[in-house]
This record gives structure tokens, C-alpha cells and sequence, in this order.
């Protein structure tokens, strides 16, 4: 009965120690390293998120004939795509710019009516921090694959004062 009793009291006592150390240890820590902002590594956590969708329409004429809607668009494991209208099935993989976050929460998508004119395209990354696309669009010409990255030039930069 001795044996059991001092049993218990080791499983107790144990079980303390651990919930008292998970309850001191900073959040930063506790998140793994994206909290941090470093990428995750090979051996953390899989970035999973949920499906995200954002759109804008510009006008490039008067007579309204030419409405062109670009969307963004996250898919479960946190990569991001853009759609432009005028080239419809094709969902452009954003990974292709420079910057872009390796898993992405969130998009937001806002276009200027100049022709040409300019697409901003927004990343919520899932450290906090907002990452955006200032790319170069006009009315005849829809982006692909090959123009994005030179459309986009330099690619994203991390906006100032996030995370949010």
C-alpha cells in the first residue's frame, strides 16, 4: 500500500511541475518559431489555415464594358493565388514574388482606376505581419504566371507596425 501511495504522490507531483511550466512559458515560445517571424522549419508545425477569398473590380472605361475583377484566394495549407478575369482558370500561385509569406492567413485585394493603373495585393501572415504587392495592371494586358513577378517588382514588403 506504501508503494501505491508514494506512486500517486510522484504522479501528482510530476503532473504539477509540468502545468505549472506550461503555464509560465511566454506565448512567443508556446506558438513555435513563425511567432517569432523566422519561417517554419521542417520538423515544426504544418501550416494549415482556412480558406480565405477577397476581389476588386476596376473600370478601365467609361462605358463600364471593360469591368476587370482581380480576386485572391488561400487554399488550407496557407499558399496564396491571384485571379485576373481577363485570363479566366488561371490562378497565379503568389509564392512567385519575393517576400510572400510562407503561409498566409488572409488577403486583401484594391486596384486605382488609371489605365494603367495599380493593383495592391495584402497577405496577413500567420505571424501578424501584413505583406503587400504594388504591381503594375493595365487594360490589355492580364496577368500570368511569367508577367507577375516584373508586374509586381520588387515583390512584397512587410508593412510597418504589424503585427496586428
Amino acid at each position: 500500500m506504501r508503494k501505491l501511495a508514494w506512486a500517486a504522490r510522484s504522479v501528482a507531483a510530476v503532473s504539477g511541475a509540468m502545468l505549472l511550466g506550461a503555464l509560465a512559458v511566454p506565448s512567443a515560445v508556446a506558438d513555435g518559431p513563425e511567432s517569432k517571424g523566422a519561417p517554419a522549419s521542417a520538423d515544426s508545425h504544418k501550416c494549415q489555415t482556412d480558406r480565405d477569398v477577397s476581389s476588386a473590380v476596376v473600370d478601365y472605361s467609361s462605358s463600364g464594358l471593360f469591368e476587370t475583377v482581380f480576386r485572391a484566394a488561400t487554399d488550407r495549407q496557407g499558399h496564396a493565388f491571384l485571379n485576373d478575369s481577363r485570363n479566366p482558370g488561371v490562378w497565379i500561385n503568389l509564392g512567385l514574388l519575393d517576400g510572400a509569406p510562407k503561409c498566409t492567413r488572409g488577403t486583401a485585394v484594391s486596384v486605382t482606376e488609371e489605365d494603367p493603373g495599380h493593383l495592391f495585393i495584402t497577405l496577413l501572415g500567420s505571424n501578424g505581419k501584413l505583406h503587400q504587392a504594388r504591381c503594375v495592371t493595365n487594360s490589355t494586358t492580364p496577368f500570368t504566371p511569367a508577367t507577375l513577378p516584373t508586374a509586381c517588382a520588387p515583390g512584397f514588403t512587410t508593412l510597418p507596425g504589424t503585427p496586428v
